[in-house]
């Protein structure tokens, strides 16, 4: 994969043009035609090899050093125009704080030391509005530096702000090593999938070890970060509910009392996405999708490139609540519009977002098209495990091996069982009980899925087996599959699918029930 064209392809039509006016305005000589031709050879829809695009710049003589010191010069002028486009489309306080800093900085090296300090005091007054802590930090070191000018504030005023601003400016660079510390730590269980793991515990120890136990709804920066440490330990916990409650309770207290300012968007949004999706996670679907609206209207009052990272997640999440409130056929227009949209989507967004349009299908008894999608998926078992984790990897697999059985595929389909439940029984193996512990079966926190998976290849291998009562009340007796209160939805979907076939109902109208209670 060519990094150089991956990154061009990013930009949209509009920035591509005006790349190639930039480029252009760089340098008007041969090297500058050059720079351009290889602009346009690495964008067109074709990835062409470096030996076509050496033989392509150089048809006389090929010259494979050229080309590559041509590549350098041409990520320099990519370098340089989103440079020049950030300063220009980026109209956060912090920006603006940083703009005013340097404005000032000049200032005083020009000697107008009236103007730059007026210039000081409206870059002060907005990165405390914002809580911009660094920049502040920078802003007071300067009013300290220039303290003996005669326009300047009196230094035992500038001071005590100056330690206030540290201390916040320490509380949150704490918070932030914290939440990677955290990640770190639970990192092991979202690839290994739910081995037990003491999230509470880890949890408790990085709040204390980073004094960061009091730390909550001071600020909506140190807010969203704390939240976001906390949704982590819970989501290996899997105690949806209990989070959901909490971070509604906080993100409305913060409201109350402070409010978010248009500088602390980023945060807000970032809290209402953590409350939207531990809403959906607890059924609790209508409210999930009135916090999501309410992030879109913030996300259409900004600039599209600023909160840029928000929009699929927020597409995403809205098509899976809709998913849940019969409108399916919705969800499939949203996500396939993602899809389609002229700017790609980040790898691991490109492929939730397949995954999830697979599910939409399915749930409409669209199953070849569920297949197209599932196929353009085009990564190995391995890669998505380590990537995006052994759940993940799973539900691909068991919904592929749904789909084939849905598209009459049966040996493709049992051929894919029997792979996964020798994975699951390989990578956790039975362990025999010692004076220490209980027995562990085969499977271990993955045993009710090798249970499912017997119960699937029953059923697929003697498919009367649903007119049977007993077969029927093995099926419908498999709560440990299903905890309603933390189970994945993706989880319950596979086992509406399984009780659909022993009812003898359609498929979408008992995966609402259960996901309804």
């Amino acid at each position: 994969m060519d990094d150089l064209r991956t990154t061009l392809l990013t930009l949209n039509a509009d920035e591509r043009r005006d790349f190639g006016v930039f480029i252009q305005r760089q340098r008007r000589k041969t090297t500058g035609r050059l720079d351009l031709r290889l602009y346009e050879l690495l964008i067109q829809a074709k990835e062409l090899k470096p030996e076509k695009l050496v033989a392509k710049l150089y048809p006389d003589e090929p010259n494979p050093v050229a080309y590559y010191a041509l590549r350098k010069r041409l990520m320099r002028h990519l370098t340089d125009y989103l440079l020049l486009r950030q300063r220009q489309l980026d109209t956060t306080a912090a920006a603006t704080v940083r703009g005013h800093l340097t404005l000032a900085q000049y200032l005083f090296e020009a000697g107008i030391p009236r103007l730059a300090w007026n210039t000081l005091r409206k870059a002060e007054k907005l990165g405390r509005e914002s809580e911009q802590y660094e920049p502040l930090n920078a802003i007071y070191n300067l009013q300290i530096q220039y303290a003996g000018s005669p326009h300047a504030e009196p230094l035992d005023e500038i001071l005590p702000r100056y330690r206030l601003n540290k201390k916040a400016a320490d509380e949150e660079e704490r918070a932030n090593i914290a939440d990677s510390v955290l990640r770190q730590r639970l990192r092991g269980s979202r690839v290994q999938g739910r081995a037990v793991v003491p999230a509470d515990d880890i949890l408790r120890q990085v709040l204390a070890e980073y004094d960061l136990q009091e730390a909550f709804a001071r600020s909506p920066s140190l807010l969203s970060r704390l939240m976001s440490i906390t949704r982590n330990a819970m989501l290996v916990r899997r105690d949806f509910a209990a989070f959901a409650a909490f971070i509604e309770r906080c993100y409305k207290l913060m409201e109350r009392r402070h409010g978010f300012a248009p500088a602390q968007r980023g945060h807000q949004l970032k809290l209402l996405y953590m409350l939207a999706h531990a809403l959906y996670r607890s059924r609790r679907f209508a409210e999930s999708v009135a916090y999501l609206t309410q992030a879109q209207e913030l996300l259409a009052t900004g600039p599209g490139r600023q909160f840029g990272e928000f929009a699929p997640r927020f597409t995403l999440l809205l098509a899976a609540n809709y998913a849940f409130l019969e409108r399916n056929a919705e969800s499939i227009v949203l996500l396939e519009a993602l899809l389609a949209a002229p700017k790609p989507l980040t790898e691991i967004n490109d492929l939730s977002v397949r995954l999830q349009l697979t599910f939409h299908y399915f749930a409409e008894g669209k199953f070849a098209k569920a297949n197209q999608v599932l196929l353009a998926l085009g990564r190995t078992d391995h890669w998505l495990e380590q990537h995006l984790g052994l759940e993940w990897m799973l539900n691909r697999n068991i919904g592929e091996m749904l789909i084939q059985v849905e598209l009459g595929n049966t040996e493709v389909a049992l051929g894919r069982l029997r792979a996964l439940d020798r994975g699951i029984r390989e990578q956790f193996p039975a362990v025999p009980a010692t004076a220490e512990a209980p027995a562990v079966p085969a499977g271990g926190a993955y045993q009710p899925v090798l249970a499912y998976l017997a119960l699937v290849r029953e059923l697929v291998e003697t498919p009367y087996l649903t007119h049977e009562r007993t077969f029927g009340n093995r099926v419908l007796h498999l709560p440990p599959f299903i905890s309603q209160e933390r189970e994945d939805l993706q989880v319950i979907s596979f086992y509406a699918w399984l009780k659909a076939r022993v009812l003898q109902r359609p498929y979408y109208e008992v995966l609402l029930e259960l996901a309804h209670g």
